[in-house]
């Protein structure tokens, strides 16, 4: 066995080991999937069911669930038609042991559309999130309250302030939905931990 083969072995044992090593905890602030679902506190800003707080189901879409303007994706060609560019205020509270102090914390959103502020206990997380159809998280650590009750709150936005997001995703040939349509869960990491791996194979 030549020495690159020896490396490679050795490497990818230390990277088997740190991986089983770095045991990763999800638990689900939402519900899975479209079948099974949490409700959170939902107020929307225009549209039907406007103007009051009440319940949602997450994930969803609101205008499938009896809130804000139905828009099809061409509509916006018509002067005629309103086009609904209402907000969608969620709540949600959720407890955090008192043993996760020390580890990284990051909340994680399988997809919202579209623009989305998060925050947790009162505090931006980060940076306003643009763009529906990807996966973004925050690491909210310094942000929570351990062992006790914490609050999310989320402002997801219809359409987006970037024009660009807006012509690939409010003004093609679909229906136009708001809402957090994919799972929330928070990622519970040891504090030391890799964030990324990844082979570059080769051949010679």
């Amino acid at each position: 066995m030549n020495i690159q083969k020896v490396s490679l072995l050795f490497l990818s044992l230390i990277i088997s080991a740190l991986l089983s090593a770095q045991q990763t905890e999800t638990v689900f602030l939402s519900g899975t999937d479209a079948a099974n679902t949490v409700a959170w506190d939902f107020y929307s800003t225009d549209g039907r069911n406007s103007g009051e707080w009440t319940k949602i189901d997450v994930p969803s879409n609101w205008e499938l669930e009896g809130f804000g303007t139905y828009n099809y994706g061409h509509d916006w060609k018509n002067e005629e038609l309103k086009i609904g560019k209402e907000h969608g205020w969620y709540r949600h509270a959720f407890d955090v042991p008192r043993d996760w102090k020390g580890n990284t914390v990051n909340i994680v959103f399988d997809g919202s559309m579209t623009d989305t502020e998060v925050k947790i206990n009162g505090k931006l997380a980060g940076d306003i999130h643009q763009g529906a159809f990807y996966r973004f998280k925050y690491d909210i650590s310094d942000l929570l309250n351990y062992g006790k009750t914490n609050l999310l709150e989320v402002d997801v936005a219809k359409h987006s302030s970037n024009t660009s997001v807006n012509k690939a995703e409010r003004q093609a040939d679909f229906w136009i939905f708001g809402g957090i349509f994919r799972p929330v869960f928070l990622e519970v990491l040891p504090e030391i931990h890799m964030e990324r791996t990844a082979i570059d194979a080769k051949a010679d």
